[in-house]
């Protein structure tokens, strides 16, 4: 998960977890190449024009000398990314490693990938529309296409190939819905990794699309009625073209769109011009009978429900639960009785009944009570719940029945990541994922009735998983909070603190971190590296009261936590500072950022990719105010010291050694905003008194990472390990 804002049922989404500018004058040419020069540098870098901005915030003074970069389109900024990026590529390409290191990527990275099969349609004799959808990868295509059979042992059909439509694959799938009758999609398509999405309509049969074009669409699926002519879908204004990495996200509306209609006449269901910040999502109940509304505020995981029953289209929009006060997501429906999975009063979850005709809180039934693990989703298969439940952070699934009775366990392969079980409420056949850090996604059929699993698909990847193990330690952070991390390497191992070592984690926004199979990864540990995941303060991993001991005043755990788990692996003689890289993405990528300005001494080198580095302005970019509810906001006098006092950007000190640096990001990233890794990497490399390196590498053609084409991120793996190669000074 990355900063995402939405709160998403199963049958919205089927597919595959800062704005004032100061005006100064900068001569382009100061921009180019001219290299600064420094004795303590063994690298030179472009220099970067300094403003003399300075903003008050509740009576402290706080400089923002790089405040011109948050403009990604000006003069000035192009010509800071071309230099920036032709000091960066051209350190990369001098390192001998990298072209081998890229060919080991990319011959394991071309295996058959298949995404989980979900079914649609009606089965109706000789007029069936039953079919089955899935996604798989050749191996080296861009994207993922989208196949339809009509049964398994059928010839797939391609229903939509985004490989063709654009040549550098920069052009994703990004959200799908299939009709009820099974005959029509809804699919948004996503640009450059854009959170902006059009959405289109094809008839499955043909392959041919119809005139329906949505446009403005963000953090939305699509929910089609029983009558099959029409879906629900949310949307926002139309922006400002120049300025969409600028205008802030406010006041989306949930809207209904008639089929063969232009979108200016499509009905606005439901909004509320008193407030700005509430995001819609709606969602059909599987009788048809009712649009499910959830309101989200920010990314708290807290949310409201609202309903309107489809049966009578004069009746209101009835506020179900309308208080911010826990998380409730809908299951599935019988009548008039709605079933959610929640943490109210159970932050490890629960499931509940509720009767909308007697709504009352003392009414509400608990079917599946709160247990020692954390209970991550639910769903109705076979006329019983599927829980998909994390212990310690890797996955069981347990079966009930509707009254709450245990059933069974799902036997799984191993200490992993189980993924799937979708469908609708009387199917007997389900599929899910099974994945580890050493056993390539999986693909499994389990039947409802017998409880077995049978493998449906199996990739092959050029290894042998038996020269790997995974262990999982657990370890004290500084106030003594207990924390899990799993650590996988090859076998035979010497604990004699030489080895190089990838530390990663995230440590925000309830999202959690469970073990997964990775080519990337697996070429580090082909060259003999070790990788560590810590399940740190902030995630889910052990339901809301382990995410709230890592957010806003509290988010100081989730960094010493990560010092903590740098700190075991050097004690436990894994690793030692010369040979640990640090690395994470988005709220990550805030994570490192933190970490290596708090502790530059700690670490050999830093890869914090599209983060969060500006605490005090992200709440003034896009989507950034939905954030506020995870880290608070500098706008308020008592959330503001907390946030200063960690902000990476506006804690790098001026001479002092920092670790090895390779940011990254991409130039039109409009989830975080490149400002953020533009003015931390320029104040970087202005404070930074050693001879290591401080590099960013911007991604052109590129947003916060969804729907990134398969080159992409080939050469970007290639680009991180070939710098940790020479950072960490790694024989290969």
């Amino acid at each position: 998960m990355a900063l995402f804002p939405i709160r998403i049922f199963p049958q919205i989404l089927s597919v595959y977890a800062p704005h004032l500018k100061s005006i100064f004058v900068v001569c382009k040419e100061a921009l180019q190449p001219k290299i600064m020069s420094s004795s303590k540098k063994s690298i030179t870098y472009p220099s970067s024009q300094k403003s003399n901005q300075v903003d008050n915030y509740h009576g402290t003074l706080v400089a923002d000398y790089y405040r011109w970069l948050e403009d990604p389109d000006s003069e000035e900024t192009r010509a800071w990314i071309e230099a920036q990026n032709q000091i960066t590529f051209g350190y990369l390409s001098e390192i001998p490693t990298r072209e081998k290191i890229k060919q080991r990527l990319t011959k394991l990275w071309d295996y058959e990938k298949y995404g989980i099969p979900f079914k649609e349609g009606k089965s109706l004799g000789d007029g069936s529309t039953e079919r089955y959808f899935y996604f798989k990868n050749d191996g080296l295509q861009n994207q993922s296409v989208f196949y339809t059979l009509k049964t398994l042992e059928d010839q797939p059909k391609v229903l939509l190939d985004p490989n063709q439509l654009s040549e550098d694959g920069t052009v994703a799938l990004s959200g799908l819905s299939i009709s009820e009758d099974g005959k029509l999609l809804a699919y948004g398509l996503s640009t450059s990794g854009s959170d902006w999405q059009e959405w289109k309509v094809r008839d499955v049969e043909t392959g041919e699309d119809l005139q329906d074009h949505l446009k403005w669409i963000k953090f939305s699926g699509a929910s089609w009625t029983h009558n099959n002519q029409g879906f629900f879908y949310s949307r926002y204004d139309e922006p400002n073209e120049k300025t969409q990495l600028e205008d802030v996200n406010y006041y989306q509306k949930l809207y209904y769109h008639q089929l063969g209609s232009p979108q200016s006449e499509d009905v606005l269901i439901y909004h509320r011009p008193d407030q700005k910040e509430w995001g819609f999502g709606g969602g059909v109940t599987e009788d048809g009978h009712y649009l499910i509304i959830s309101i989200w505020l920010g990314t708290d995981s807290k949310n409201l429900v609202f309903f309107k029953n489809l049966t009578n289209p004069n009746t209101e929009v009835v506020e179900l639960i309308n208080q911010f006060e826990a998380d409730y997501s809908f299951i599935d429906n019988d009548d008039s009785v709605f079933y959610f999975r929640t943490d109210l009063n159970a932050p490890r979850g629960r499931v509940i009944a509720i009767d909308t005709q007697n709504p009352a809180p003392e009414n509400w039934r608990e079917i599946i009570p709160q247990s020692a693990e954390t209970l991550e989703s639910v769903g109705i298969l076979n006329n019983q719940f599927v829980a998909d439940y994390l212990k310690d952070a890797h996955s069981q699934i347990k079966i009930f029945d509707l009254k709450g009775g245990f059933i069974r366990e799902v036997e799984l392969p191993g200490l992993g990541s189980a993924g799937g079980f979708g469908g609708k409420r009387h199917d007997t056949e389900t599929f899910y994922s099974y994945t580890s850090f050493t056993t390539p996604g999986t693909i499994y059929r389990y039947d409802m009735i017998t409880g077995k699993s049978t493998v449906f698909r199996q990739p092959e990847v050029d290894f042998n998983p038996n020269d790997y193990e995974t262990k999982q330690v657990f370890y004290q952070s500084k106030d003594g909070t207990r924390v899990p991390m799993f650590i996988t390497h090859k076998k035979g191992i010497k604990l004699d603190g030489n080895n190089p070592t990838y530390l990663y984690a995230y440590g925000g926004f309830n999202a959690s971190m469970t073990p997964g199979f990775s080519v990337s990864l697996l070429v580090w540990m082909e060259m003999g590296g070790i990788y560590a995941m810590p399940n740190i303060r902030g995630g889910g991993e052990y339901g809301e009261e382990w995410h709230q001991a890592g957010m806003k005043d509290k988010k100081q755990n989730v960094f010493d936590d990560f010092i903590g788990a740098a700190e075991w692996l050097i004690a436990n003689k894994y690793t030692k500072t010369q040979k640990l890289a640090i690395a994470g993405g988005s709220n990550g990528g805030l994570l490192v950022g933190a970490c290596m300005t708090q502790r530059p001494d700690l670490f050999g080198a830093a890869i914090p990719a599209v983060g969060v580095m500006d605490m005090l302005r992200f709440h003034k970019f896009t989507i950034g105010w939905a954030w506020t509810s995870e880290f608070g906001s500098a706008d308020n006098s008592e959330e503001f010291p907390a946030l200063y006092a960690y902000s990476p950007l506006h804690n790098i000190k001026p001479d002092t050694a920092y670790p090895a640096t390779l940011i990254t990001t991409a130039d039109h990233d409009d989830r975080v905003v490149p400002a953020h890794s533009f003015k931390f990497a320029a104040a970087l490399q202005e404070a930074h008194a050693g001879d290591a390196p401080v590099l960013i590498r911007i991604e052109t053609k590129a947003g916060h990472g969804a729907g990134k084409p398969t080159d992409k991120i080939i050469e970007e793996a290639a680009d991180k390990w070939a710098f940790l190669v020479r950072a960490l000074n790694i024989e290969v």
